[in-house]
């Protein structure tokens, strides 16, 4: 299989190398030509994805015609707020029909739209699938055991796609559950900034379970309310992602969480970042998405008030202890 890898960053250098191992033939797209330089000649990518050497076999490229030229599957491991200008982008060199993978984990903003709608209104024609789970790039590019889910709707055309994509050390299931999959890649990543202002705050083993158990429950309620299945937000999108984001000390997320609950503002972590953490700004339209629908959902709307209304992080852990007694399902 020839395929592009949009996206230089961690996860599209670890995937790349996944790919190339797996024995298909990969093209691996950088933005800015000394980027590309430099990967070309070190073999690893010491910006984002140290110790991780990029096998020779992996084409490097910061020409995006040049990356999809022939390409059978693109896969773009692009952050939500740059998804659709490397679409338009890349566009006039798509083949007709060639599917398109996304392994992005958040919202559109402002516009609050899932990847896979920015995606279909850019590129019309092409089959569009979500690639998530609990995956991080420094795990997968050191061959750690991995499970994953794909999901789009042609699921003779994923079948084929996950055979291609399977490995002795990378698992891949199949859903034709998109909606549901990438909103869990969005809510749990809200979650996870949430734990890691716990954890900031000098709180412990049982809060972080609470808060994660009681997240998972919300993740779900949010996604009956928007139209996905419920089981989809129990399997590897859902809790499985969401427990390795609210723990990992690989999590931008929770590190930005954690920052908050130790006394940062958001402007400083946010301006000091090296890479994108996609729940500072999901947050905004999973908590507008929530209102409308009159969908409850507690630990959102207090990370939201956390990091836009500049509540204190501890109040609003009060908050959360303090809401009336409930059954619990």
């Amino acid at each position: 299989m020839q395929a592009a890898v949009l996206g230089a960053g961690s996860w599209g250098t670890a995937f790349s190398r996944l790919l190339a191992r797996a024995g298909h033939r990969v093209t691996l797209w950088a933005r800015r030509p000394e980027q590309a330089a430099a990967l070309s000649r070190d073999r690893e990518n010491r910006e984002y994805l140290p110790g991780v050497r990029l096998p020779d076999e992996v084409l490097i490229t910061s020409d995006l015609a040049e990356a999809v030229a022939g390409a059978q599957v693109v896969f773009f491991a692009i952050p939500s707020f740059a998804m659709r200008d490397v679409a338009r982008r890349v566009a006039p060199h798509l083949s007709p029909g060639v599917p398109v993978v996304h392994l992005a984990k958040g919202l559109e903003r402002p516009t609050g739209k899932r990847m896979s709608q920015v995606l279909s209104c850019v590129l019309p024609g092409h089959p569009l699938f979500a690639l998530s789970g609990p995956s991080h790039a420094e795990e997968v590019g050191r061959d750690h055991p991995t499970a994953v889910v794909l999901a789009g709707e042609d699921l003779g055309l994923g079948a084929r796609l996950q055979h291609a994509l399977m490995t002795r050390r990378f698992r891949v299931y199949l859903s034709d559950d998109l909606l549901g999959v990438e909103f869990c890649g969005a809510v749990k990543n809200v979650l996870a900034i949430g734990t890691g202002i716990s954890d900031g705050l000098g709180y412990g083993d049982n809060t972080r379970a609470a808060l994660i158990t009681r997240g998972l429950v919300e993740m779900a309620r949010f996604g009956r309310a928007v139209g996905a299945r419920s089981e989809t937000f129990y399997g590897l999108a859902g809790l499985g992602d969401l427990v390795v984001t609210a723990t990992s000390e690989h999590s931008r997320n929770r590190r930005v969480g954690l920052r908050i609950g130790q006394g940062e503002s958001l402007e400083g972590i946010l301006s000091g970042m090296h890479m994108v953490a996609e729940g500072v700004f999901a947050v905004e339209a999973l908590h507008a998405k929530a209102s409308e629908l009159g969908v409850e959902m507690p630990i959102t709307e207090a990370v939201y008030r956390v990091l836009y209304k500049e509540e204190p992080p501890r109040a609003q852990i009060d908050r959360l202890m303090l809401r009336p007694p409930r059954r619990e399902f």
